[in-house]
């Protein structure tokens, strides 16, 4: 366990008969100000959506994860909950450039009716506008105003139930075996200030098995319900620090399946490309057909 957390008090934040979880299937696949009072917050509103820019933006995600990628794998182990009626936040190591395009295509699998929300550096959103309809909003990033329109804007997303908030509140590319997990304040002055959400950790892997091309991988870990009358026992530091426990954990046990390379552990939500291509996969397709034996691309058996 995280040696900050050995001296807190972890509650049982639980509650089964309102938080249900989702099965998954085979055929589915920064720093902050104080928190204030609710009547101090100034109001904000949810950044727009373009419906039509985002099914396109995320089929050609898709598309393009299939082309760069050999499968993206989601872990049997892990626990997704999705908390009906409740918004959800999803925080996650922050492993590489491919993290936002992975995070469309898994909504779209696994939470196809939310509506999924993250913030990103204001100066980057600026430069690729496009972004700003499918979900993003922009935060400044180091600064005490960056602060406040992280805040602002995530209890804005977090007030309508069918919101999901995605975060890496790493705050910067950090390689996924790197330990001790540490995160930015802000996620946890925003547990300290939500009237009530589900934090669920989402570890994130890229790794090579067999094949010419990279596996993705992920798991989700254990959820954490957090409600307005959490407030009074428990600060920002304390949410900081359990959420990174909570990461921590679901990393390590992906890594362990990583190094297993057993597919079953997995339920393959969308399978990518394949072989070695070029003329050695002619090669061997030719020489299939000729001995009547069926072709598979697959280097290997998963």
């Amino acid at each position: 366990m995280n040696p900050i957390l050995s001296s807190l008090p972890l509650p049982d934040l639980s509650d089964p008969g309102r938080a249900g979880s989702l099965e998954l299937r085979s055929d589915t696949c920064a720093g902050a100000p104080p928190a204030s009072r609710p009547s101090e917050r100034q109001p904000s509103k949810q950044p727009d959506i373009s419906p039509l820019l985002l099914r396109w933006f995320t089929a050609y995600g898709r598309r393009y994860i299939r082309r760069h990628f050999h499968s993206l794998r989601v872990s049997q182990s892990g626990i997704l909950s999705d908390a009906e009626g409740v918004p959800l936040v999803i925080y996650t190591n922050h492993a590489s450039w491919w993290d936002p395009l992975i995070g469309l295509v898994l909504k779209q699998a696994l939470l196809p009716d939310r509506r999924l929300f993250s913030p990103i550096d204001a100066a980057m959103l600026e430069r690729y506008r496009l972004f700003a309809k499918l979900g993003f909003f922009g935060v400044q990033q180091q600064t005490r105003r960056g602060a406040v329109q992280f805040l602002r804007a995530s209890e804005a997303i977090l007030s309508e139930p069918d919101s999901l908030l995605a975060l890496t509140p790493q705050g910067r590319f950090a390689d996924a075996r790197e330990r001790p997990v540490r995160f930015q304040s802000g996620i946890g002055h925003l547990a300290a200030r939500t009237t009530r959400a589900v934090f669920v950790p989402m570890a994130t892997e890229f790794v090579f098995w067999e094949e010419r091309l990279p596996e993705v991988l992920v798991r989700f870990g254990e959820p954490v319900e957090v409600r307005r009358e959490h407030a009074a026992a428990f600060d920002s530091k304390y949410w900081t620090a359990l959420f990174e426990q909570k990461l921590e954990t679901a990393q390590d046990g992906l890594s362990l399946q990583a190094q297993r390379r057993d597919p079953k552990e997995f339920i393959t939500c969308l399978r990518g490309e394949a072989g070695q291509g070029g003329v050695y996969d002619l090669w061997r397709a030719t020489k299939a057909r000729f001995f009547g034996a069926a072709f598979r691309k697959e280097h290997g058996n998963k």
